[in-house]
């Protein structure tokens, strides 16, 4: 199961490799959803730049034994932000198709963050109290198994 805060929400938009050449950290992006039309517009930034193509982290590579080499552009994924002004006046579903355009005039921003994140966006503790009452189970069971090994030993 996955819970997503309705107030951070974010895109995350594949653009060729072509297309990224001049895109920024915080540049400012405008967006539309097919759900609603054109009709009505979502505002964001650019929060990061994808480090490397689907076809680099795939499980298997492609398989090129034919000596055919046809160069494919590939597509890198670009997180943008949402506003959440406008988030609260047209929500969104997750999985729906964006048209996105970024505003490349500004290249003064980072390609990479200058800080790394030490802790996940989001936790729960859900899990904790079952886990340690699971915890404590096992400690007795072996526990007192260990005394009728003992006790069976003499």
């Amino acid at each position: 199961m996955a819970i997503v805060p309705l107030n951070e929400v974010w895109v995350d938009a594949n653009f060729k490799e072509s297309q990224m050449s001049a895109m920024r950290l915080g540049q400012k992006v405008t967006l539309s959803a097919d759900l609603y039309g054109d009709d009505v517009e979502y505002h964001g930034t650019i929060e990061s730049l994808g480090i490397g193509t689907g076809s680099a982290f795939s499980l298997l590579p492609a398989q090129n034994a034919s000596g055919n080499w046809i160069k494919i552009v590939q597509r890198l994924p670009v997180r943008i932000t949402l506003d959440p002004h406008d988030m609260q006046k047209n929500p969104l579903r997750v999985g729906l198709s964006m048209n996105v355009r970024v505003d490349i005039r500004d290249t003064d921003g980072h390609l990479l963050p200058q800080q790394t994140v030490s802790a996940p966006r989001f936790t729960t503790d859900v899990y904790q109290n079952p886990l340690e009452q699971a915890d404590q189970l096992v400690a007795k069971i072996l526990h007192d198994n260990s005394k009728a090994v003992a006790a069976g030993a003499r």
